[in-house]
């Protein structure tokens, strides 16, 4: 029994596997397949170079073709690493009608804070339209204080 627990679990790792962006996005990507291929390449020759005796720290600063060797195996795996990571988001759908819903909130807010008029026509929309009003008081005016006499003062001081 336990072997048949063990190839059930390799049979689930293998779907998981199979079912995996990266791996589909490996086999379907010839470019992809390259950019390793020549990173592996690049890496094995600089690894050789490396290998020959002399010293690694003096070979690294004065062989210009081992510096030539190790930067082009970075590129390549630079270039497979920027190809694996944009796998996932070319299998993911949707998010176009989000990405458009924000954009077109974005636009009504920006339209909104740049044109008063717009601005206006929405609050009353809103709100009902302003009505304007002048504004009359009903009470009466304070009496004035007799021009002899003086606010704050005495007579007969």
């Amino acid at each position: 029994m336990g072997a048949k627990k063990k190839a059930a679990k390799a049979g689930a790792a293998a779907v998981a596997v199979k079912r995996s962006p990266y791996v589909q996005r490996l086999a379907d990507d010839e470019d992809l397949r390259q950019n390793l291929y020549d990173a592996y390449e690049s890496a094995r020759t600089a690894v050789g170079r490396l290998s020959n005796g002399k010293s690694p720290t003096k070979q690294i600063f004065d062989d210009k073709k081992l510096q030539k060797e190790i930067k082009s195996a970075a590129e390549s795996f630079r270039d497979a690493s920027v190809a694996l990571r944009e796998a996932p988001k070319k299998q993911r759908s949707g998010g176009g009608l989000a990405k458009l819903l924000l954009l077109g909130i974005v636009g009504a807010g920006a339209a909104l804070a740049i044109s008063e008029d717009l601005r206006k026509k929405v609050l009353d929309a809103l709100f009902g339209a302003e009505e304007e009003f002048e504004y009359t008081s009903s009470t009466a005016p304070a009496p004035a204080p007799p021009a002899g006499e003086a606010a704050g003062t005495t007579s007969g001081s």
